[in-house]
């Protein structure tokens, strides 16, 4: 029986705004590339697919600094142009990445996101949030107004580990209080969140918005969390 429901918070509860296509497409034009949306969206799936991979290793994002850091948005970059059909070199993709963070944007829940969580707790659930973003917990909360529906929030930068290592999920199993076996855990990436969880015997659901991860078919798959409720 499933008692608490951790969530993941970008890509799951909320996203960029504008959308990171929309910002993406900008500054590619200043560089004279032509993509699509549909493009982008493949190319970020494979870029975040990278990021996941990086934060799965000895040195995840987080103890990515200076050069470093501006190495692997580089890279990653490069992976959002492949998805979308374009090849660049990586002092090229910097350039381009540069002018992404020129551009203002934030962050916005998904319309999803709310109405599920009152459904979820509204049933009794324990909610939480187990994020790799560099935030504050509760600064995170309260700036999206989550902090009513949620029991607790978990960062990477309150723990000092990423998803999809073991901290992060023993951290949120202490503050909710329950067994693996009671858990579930649902978020949009399947090395960071579903083997993340699965590694840990809870249960995951992989959010799937855009239709685009047509590999990763041993697991629950949604596209949209209004799905997660009927699945507690």
């Amino acid at each position: 029986m499933i008692k608490a429901v951790f969530f993941d918070f970008y890509g799951t509860l909320a996203r960029f705004y504008p959308p990171r296509e929309e910002v993406q497409a900008q500054a590619i034009g200043n560089f004279g590339y032509a993509v699509t949306r549909e493009g982008l969206v493949r190319g970020y799936a494979l870029a975040d697919d990278f990021m996941a991979q990086v934060n799965a290793g000895e040195r995840p994002m987080s103890q990515r600094q200076g050069e470093a850091r501006v190495q692997f948005f580089a890279e990653y970059e490069q992976r959002i142009l492949r998805g979308a059909g374009v090849e660049v070199d990586v002092a090229t993709a910097r350039r381009i990445w540069e002018r992404v963070q020129q551009i203002p944007y934030g962050l916005a829940l998904y319309d999803d996101a709310l109405p599920v969580l009152a459904a979820l707790k509204g049933r009794g659930l324990i909610l939480g949030i187990l994020s790799n973003i560099g935030r504050n917990p509760r600064q995170l909360t309260d700036a999206h107004g989550l902090t009513p529906y949620l029991d607790f929030a978990v960062t990477s930068e309150e723990i000092g580990s990423t998803k999809p290592h073991p901290p992060m999920f023993l951290a949120a199993l202490e503050r909710a209080g329950v067994e693996a076996s009671e858990a579930m855990h649902v978020g949009d990436s399947y090395l960071s969140d579903v083997q993340g969880a699965r590694n840990m015997g809870i249960a995951a659901v992989l959010v799937d918005r855009e239709g685009v991860m047509t590999e990763a078919n041993d697991c629950v798959k949604v596209s949209g969390l209004m799905e997660v409720v009927g699945l507690v």
